[in-house]
């Protein structure tokens, strides 16, 4: 299966994370066509960065594997996706939350 989109980077940003998991808002929102979306882990681990047409089609996977705990952030591209809201989930084996993006073209 092909994605739609392109991950432009992912990059820890600071191992002295908070004590909780935290998704942040992505910025700017709304974007074109590239955005930046933060993210904490607290405790080193499997970790899922997704993203989710309105109609919870899968269109890109950020991250998908072990990372070690830390603040993150990640550029993502969505140059060849059409206008619309988007939902991007971050999941981890004890947290799960989602936000929305908004891709303005």
């Amino acid at each position: 299966m092909s994605y739609l989109c392109n991950l432009v980077s992912v990059e820890n940003i600071d191992k002295d994370i908070s004590a909780n998991n935290y998704l942040g808002q992505n910025y700017p929102n709304p974007f074109n066509p590239v955005t930046i979306i933060n993210y904490s882990v607290k405790i080193d681990g499997y970790v899922s960065l997704r993203v989710f047409d309105v109609l919870g089609n899968l269109v890109a996977t950020l991250v998908d594997g072990e990372q070690s705990a830390g603040n993150y952030n990640i550029e993502f591209s969505a140059s060849k996706l059409s206008s619309g809201v988007y939902f991007y989930v971050l999941q981890t084996r004890v947290f799960v939350q989602t936000k929305k993006l908004v891709l303005r073209k």
